[in-house]
């Protein structure tokens, strides 16, 4: 694929999947992964570590299917709007059809009184293949800046 194609692609797919979750159209969410697809949240101390202990893990589209369903249906949780700003994407490796990069990104959440805070700030690792042309994520590694979490890790980053 052509390199600015590409990277015009890497930059529509994270601010489609950050508008997902800002419109809360989790749903939709599930879509931006392969079937194999690993979504995981990592605090930066324990990747950079090479520890394995996150903060969520799921292995597989119907695991990232059920945090949704699980959203939807059981938790409970703080009623909140998200809100991503999200960086360029930096293409770390590349071949044919796969591309390594990084993407910083910032999320704020905003609670029914109105008060904004920011909720999570780091990048996104992700391993994007392109399937008929359509950039999907393989494997995306959120990795925070901090393991602190003021409130629940309900929705996804």
């Amino acid at each position: 694929m052509n390199p600015e194609k590409a990277r015009d692609s890497l930059r529509q797919l994270f601010a489609d999947y950050a508008a997902s979750i800002d419109d809360d159209r989790l749903e939709d969410w599930v879509d931006f992964f392969t079937e194999d697809a690993v979504y995981e949240i990592i605090p930066r101390e324990n990747h950079e570590r090479g520890l394995p202990i996150t903060l969520l893990l799921c292995d597989g589209k119907d695991m990232i299917r059920d945090r949704v369903v699980s959203l939807r249906e059981a938790n409970i949780y703080n009623i909140h709007r998200d809100r991503h700003v999200v960086g360029e994407p930096r293409i770390i490796e590349l071949d044919d059809s796969r591309y390594q990069t990084e993407t910083s990104y910032a999320l704020f959440q905003t609670n029914q009184d109105g008060e904004s805070n920011i909720f999570s700030v780091g990048r996104y690792n992700a391993l994007v293949s392109f399937a008929g042309g359509r950039p999907l994520i393989e494997k995306l590694t959120v990795v925070t800046d901090t393991a602190s979490v003021k409130t629940l890790l309900s929705t996804p980053i």
